[in-house]
Formats: structure tokens, C-alpha cells, sequence
């Protein structure tokens, strides 16, 4: 067992929380009821503590590699185009020790469930997915790992039947979901198909690059709706940059359709704001449409993406930077970016819920802020993870001369 002890909540209450193995056992006001004999106690006097974040969406194959791809123009085809060319040169090995860093300064962060598309296909095989299941196997104690397999198109004089077999090896080798980007394939509505039956016969999630484009006339969700409503596996569509690119009263239909499917949806402003828009004056914003897809209904969690590659060259790996970028570009509220990275993005991608709250999941985090509103702003801070009960990671931050008063 072990104490919380003098903790804050997002609604203000300052609180003891008791944990017992993967469970918290009790909350009340400090010192309310009785501590065992025993019992760890961890002073959190200062600390917004909340449930732990989630990684709804990140490439930590493409990790760390903007130093290797050239991408001068900043596009997504310079991105592609860059980083197809390092795939003949990069070492299983390579991709094994980027990922298994990247995934570290997540779990520091305060993120202990990730969704990662890692490449497969034509031109990859199944090498990075082997890579990246041997790190999710080396660190299963620490944070849940999903791999989606992100299929990439097919050869010339290839058709889709026979390149899904290529997804198929790929789940066979230890992915979990079905990936890929429809949009920019010569028929993306064979690929959205062929994607989505390989996930159908194997039971399992599907999450596609979607409509990755600030070009109003490429909008494959609405066939993604409306293919998804017969599929009995959970879809969900991320980036669905074009959409913000429509008339309301056509964002709000295909909206519809999507709630009506049961399509979730995942935004991922920092490698979109990057990316997009580059080619258009005046620049577009670059994001799917946020208001049309909530009012909607649609369950809409928010990643990262990209860190440290040609399609990002910042991405902290840090959920609270897209919560900033939520409220900022966004224009969602405090509390709606907090529950895009945490609370909504663990239901998008299955992670059980977790929070200070009796009989929760205690996968936690603990931040030095006094509010909901700090943490986003100020972050970087100290921080203390726990996943299942169990203490990962604390990171301090130490001051020194004028600026150590900001310590106390």
C-alpha cells in the first residue's frame, strides 16, 4: 500500500489518496482516515494529481531521425519522400534503440498507455514491427504498448487483395491494429476497404492516417463512415485535416455520420500545424474541424505524432504540449484539451480508466502546478508517474540563484 498524501485534484480538493496493488483504495480529506503500520507515505503538498496521460497517436519508429532526412520545403511529401530514403540504411537495431527512448520520455511525461503506427509493407517487410514489439516487450511492465501496422501502398501492377496479406504478416508479427493512409492511395476507396476487412477477419482496431491535406476536395471520411458503420471492430480516423477545410454545414454532416458509426477521431496539432498549409496564402490553420466533430458527438482524443523527425522536427513527447496547442490553435477549452490527452485519449485507444477516484486504476500523475490551467501552461514541471500502483518515474526540476524561490 501506499499514501498520497496532501494532494490536489483538478476540482480544487486538496486530499489523501490511499493505493492498494493496481487499485486506489480510498480518497478523502487529509489525514481522514487511518494509515497502516507500514504504508509508504509520498508527500504530494503542491502537486495537481490526476489520472495518467495517453499516447493516442506517435510514430516512435520515425523517432529522432531529423538529423538523418533532409525536408528543407517542410512538407509532407518532403517528409515521405526524406524518410523513404533512410529506410534503406537504418538497422533493426537503430529503430529498436530510438523507439525504446522515445517511449522512455513518454512514460517520464506521465503516459502509461501509447498507441505507435509503425511502417510496414512493400519496402519495410515486417523489420520495424519486430523492432518496435521487442522494445513493447522489454518494457511491458512499465506502459501498455499498442502497435498499429501502417501499410504503405501497393507496387505497380499490384491490387489490394494481394497486398492486405502484406497487413496480415504484419499482425502476425506482433501488431496489434490495422494502419495506413487511404487518402493518398490511386483508389483510396479499395484501400479503405481492404484495410478494414483484414481488421474485421482478425478482430482487431483499426486506426488510418486520414485525409492528411488542407485540400477541401480530398474527404475520404465520408466513405470511412459509412464503411465503418458495418465493420464490428473499433475505427478510429486520425489527422482528418481536410475537414476543417469544408463549409460548416458539410462538417457537420460528415460529423453525424461519424458519431452515427462510432468512428472516433484523434487531432494531432503539432505535426498537422507544422505541415500543413505550407503551399496556401493566406496559410490555413491546419487542423481537422474541432467544433463540428464534438458538437457531433464524436469522441475526439488528441497525440503528438511526430518527435524529432522530418515530419516534426520539435515534438516534446509530451502530452501537455498538445493540450497547449489544443487550447491555443485550437481554441478548446482548458478542460477539453486535459481530456483529449488523458481521460478521452485512453478510451480511444481501450486503456482502462484511471484517475484518484475509489477502485480507479492507479495509473497516475502527478504535476507541480496549482491547477489544471498550470500544468498545461508551465510544463515542463516535476512529476511523479505511477502506472498500476507502482512508482515509474520522478522527474525533478532543481533552480539555483534568483529564480529558487520558484522551487518552494
Amino acid at each position: 500500500m501506499m499514501l498520497l498524501s496532501g494532494a490536489h485534484l483538478a476540482s480544487g480538493d486538496v486530499v489523501d489518496v490511499m493505493l492498494d496493488g493496481d487499485r486506489v483504495a480510498q480518497v478523502g480529506p487529509v489525514a481522514s482516515f487511518g494509515v497502516p503500520a507500514g504504508v509508504e507515505v509520498v508527500d504530494l503538498s503542491g502537486y495537481l494529481l490526476a489520472g495518467a496521460f495517453a499516447e493516442p497517436h506517435v510514430h516512435l519508429d520515425k523517432a529522432f531521425t531529423v538529423d538523418a532526412v533532409d525536408n528543407p520545403a517542410g512538407t509532407l511529401a518532403g517528409a515521405m519522400a526524406g524518410y523513404g530514403a533512410l529506410l534503406a540504411t537504418a538497422t533493426d537495431q537503430d529503430v529498436r534503440a530510438r523507439a525504446r527512448r522515445a517511449l522512455l520520455h513518454l512514460i517520464a511525461n506521465g503516459v502509461t498507455a501509447v498507441r505507435t503506427h509503425v511502417g510496414c509493407g512493400r519496402l519495410l517487410g515486417t523489420r520495424a514491427i519486430e523492432s518496435v514489439v521487442a522494445v513493447r516487450e522489454e518494457l511491458r511492465e512499465h506502459v501498455g504498448l499498442e502497435i498499429v501496422a501502417h501499410i504503405g501502398g501497393p507496387g505497380p501492377g499490384e491490387s489490394w487483395a494481394m497486398h492486405a496479406d502484406r497487413l496480415r504478416a504484419a499482425l502476425d508479427a506482433g501488431a496489434d491494429a490495422v494502419g495506413g493512409n487511404p487518402a493518398i492511395e490511386e483508389n483510396p476507396v479499395e484501400a479503405l476497404q481492404a484495410c478494414l476487412a483484414v481488421a474485421a477477419e482478425r478482430g482487431c482496431p483499426v486506426d488510418l492516417h486520414t485525409d492528411e491535406t488542407t485540400a477541401a476536395d480530398v474527404l475520404t471520411l465520408r466513405e470511412l463512415a459509412q464503411l465503418a458503420a458495418a465493420v464490428p471492430v473499433p475505427v478510429t480516423a486520425s489527422h482528418c485535416v481536410s475537414l476543417g477545410q469544408q463549409p460548416a454545414q458539410v462538417a457537420a454532416e460528415v460529423a453525424s455520420a461519424l458519431a452515427a458509426a462510432g468512428v472516433d477521431v484523434v487531432t494531432l496539432p503539432a505535426t498537422n500545424l507544422y505541415l500543413q498549409g505550407r503551399e496556401n496564402v493566406p496559410a490555413p490553420r491546419g487542423l481537422t474541424a474541432l467544433d463540428a466533430l464534438q458538437t457531433g458527438g464524436v469522441r475526439v482524443a488528441a497525440g503528438g505524432d511526430n518527435a524529432g523527425d522530418p515530419f516534426n522536427p520539435t515534438g516534446r513527447l509530451d502530452p501537455l504540449e498538445a493540450a497547449a496547442l489544443l487550447v491555443t490553435a485550437g481554441h478548446r477549452s482548458i478542460e477539453q484539451a486535459w481530456a483529449m490527452v488523458g481521460s478521452t485519449a485512453r478510451a480511444v485507444i481501450g486503456a482502462e480508466p484511471a484517475g484518484p477516484e475509489p477502485g480507479a486504476r492507479a495509473d497516475l500523475v502527478a504535476i507541480r502546478a496549482r491547477s489544471v490551467q498550470e500544468a498545461i501552461a508551465l510544463a515542463p514541471a516535476d512529476r511523479w508517474v505511477w502506472r498500476a500502483g507502482r512508482l515509474l518515474s520522478r522527474t525533478q526540476v532543481r533552480r539555483s540563484g534568483v529564480t529558487a524561490e520558484l522551487d518552494r
